[in-house]
């Protein structure tokens, strides 16, 4: 008889939940499908979502325009195994018993690259570390 494996859960966390965080829930729920269970929400979430991060998943095929800006609920970071916070603006204490990890994404606007062409290098950077995410929760 085999045993049921609990499916993995992930949140991901930046400050606004419009760009980064939203960006890596859409990028992980076209990847895993049903297999990972995702969660995307801010720290001090903002009214609507990036346009230039929406139209940068549209690129490739995912829409993720319906999703809304929402709050870290306790009831979420308790069914969560992964906790992602996404860039240095949302400062989140490590919940008990929960992997915690930080993603230092790649900032363009640094380098003076701006628009689209920032929001595409934001999401290539993003789109490598979910699926090196993605592998060590399906254990690939």
């Amino acid at each position: 008889m085999t045993e049921t494996m609990k499916t993995p859960a992930v949140l991901f966390v930046c400050s606004k939940n419009g760009g980064k965080s939203q960006l890596a829930a859409g990028l992980m729920r076209e990847l895993a499908g049903d297999t990972v269970v995702v969660h995307s929400a801010g720290t001090k979430p903002g009214a609507a979502l990036n346009p230039e991060s929406v139209e940068s998943l549209v690129e490739l095929g995912i829409d993720i325009a319906g999703e809304q800006p929402k709050c870290i609920t306790d009831d979420v970071m308790d069914s969560v195994d992964v906790v992602v916070v996404l860039g240095t603006e949302a400062k989140l204490d490590p919940p008990a018993g929960k992997r915690l990890e930080t993603w230092t994404t790649d900032e363009p606007s640094e380098r003076g690259i701006q628009g689209m062409e920032r929001m595409r290098l934001v999401r290539d950077d993003i789109k490598a570390r979910v699926e090196k995410l993605y592998s060590e929760l399906a254990g690939r």
